[in-house]
């Protein structure tokens, strides 16, 4: 229950305005539970570890299911995607921003704007699935070093960490910091803008940013 209410508290500066605290609660709940029908210690993660993927995943899932993104939303959304997509095949590399802009026939303050706008959709990137499968594996799970796994699990992991760990060194160096402080040290975008002295919407839009890119590798694998 500390946990929950940890998470609650955490995640309040991510979700929509509207979603009450009860709400992140009750969502928080669902995936402690989830994680509690769902963990096996013999793959060596620790419960701690594996249900706070599942919380965070529970509250992101309700925040869909709320459905609070405007269609216009999620069509900037998808055209931000397929941009990157089509600027990377042609470049053979990761587009930089001024590129994707100018792509997208807008200057880069409107690009930001935009950035910012889809920027919780962006958020939940990294905890949907890969897969239907039972473990129900995010992309953020890969990068967890888990031990115990059968041999053959074992390879696959492994490969789908390279694969990842590349991904991550083509972004740029702002983009692979506001990523790490996020995901791996486990600090709000405020704090984030802190450490990087920039401002808390720019921290938003290069978090954006990288998650679309990162979408687009991810689509290739």
């Amino acid at each position: 229950m500390n946990m929950v209410s940890y998470w609650v508290e955490r995640m309040v500066t991510q979700v929509p305005a509207f979603m009450s605290r009860d709400e992140i609660r009750s969502a928080a709940m669902e995936g402690l539970i989830n994680a509690a029908n769902r963990f096996d210690p013999n793959q060596g993660v620790l419960f701690k570890t594996f249900a706070e993927h599942r919380i965070r995943g529970a509250i992101f899932d309700e925040v869909r299911r709320l459905d609070w993104f405007s269609r216009s939303m999620r069509d900037k959304h998808q055209r931000l995607a397929e941009t990157i997509r089509e600027l990377e095949i042609s470049l053979e590399r990761a587009p930089n921003e001024n590129e994707v802009a100018a792509a997208m026939d807008m200057d880069l303050t409107g690009y930001h704007r935009m950035l910012g706008e889809v920027s919780h959709l962006g958020c939940m990137s990294l905890q949907e699935v890969l897969s239907d499968s039972d473990t129900g594996q995010s992309f953020l799970d890969v990068l967890e070093d888990t031990d115990g796994m059968p041999p053959e699990e074992a390879v696959e992991q492994a490969e789908l960490t390279r694969e990842v760990a590349g991904m991550l060194h083509e972004l740029s160096e702002k983009e692979q910091q506001v990523i790490a402080l996020l995901y791996h040290e486990g600090l709000s975008q405020k704090e984030i803008a802190d450490v990087l002295s920039l401002t808390e919407g720019r921290i938003s839009q290069l978090h954006s940013q990288a998650l679309a890119k990162l979408r687009v590798k991810m689509e290739r694998l």
